[in-house]
């Protein structure tokens, strides 16, 4: 699995209009992607990274502050570019594959304490973020 997390002042997904999940404080948002190998452990394993990950202000993580977390699936994080001009989306999971991992990433977060809003899966979302700092890191996890 892989994740784009980035450091956040607030942070909203909207689908259609209409506002589907945000959060109004300090915290994290998690872009998460999915390949064929993935499997419900490393699921687990990147929501503790996650929400163990140090990198609020003080050097503090949402575990420690309660700071909450916006999970949004992205599978163009696999996305290969390496050739031509047009991505390569072969290394995504399909939908039937990834949906249930991004739902085990979320339970375990919630499992964890995480407050925790999501976008909608699959959908084409709208996801509005003020970068604090900028802090953006990538994870991947095996």
């Amino acid at each position: 699995m892989r994740a784009v997390v980035q450091r956040v002042t607030n942070a909203r997904v909207t689908v259609s209009g209409r506002t589907v999940g945000q959060i109004t404080r300090p915290g994290l948002v998690v872009l998460v992607g999915v390949t064929h190998t993935d499997t419900v452990r490393q699921a687990h394993a990147l929501a503790v990274k996650v929400h163990e990950l140090r990198i609020l202000r003080g050097e503090l993580s949402c575990a420690q502050t309660g700071a909450p977390i916006l999970v949004v699936s992205q599978f163009t994080l696999y996305g290969d570019t390496r050739k031509g001009r047009r991505p390569s989306w072969d290394a995504a999971a399909p939908a039937a594959t990834a949906e249930p991992l991004i739902e085990a990433f979320v339970a375990e977060l919630r499992r964890r304490g995480a407050e925790v809003a999501t976008g909608v899966f699959g959908a084409d979302m709208l996801v509005e973020l003020a970068n604090d700092g900028p802090v953006t890191l990538v994870l991947d996890v095996d």
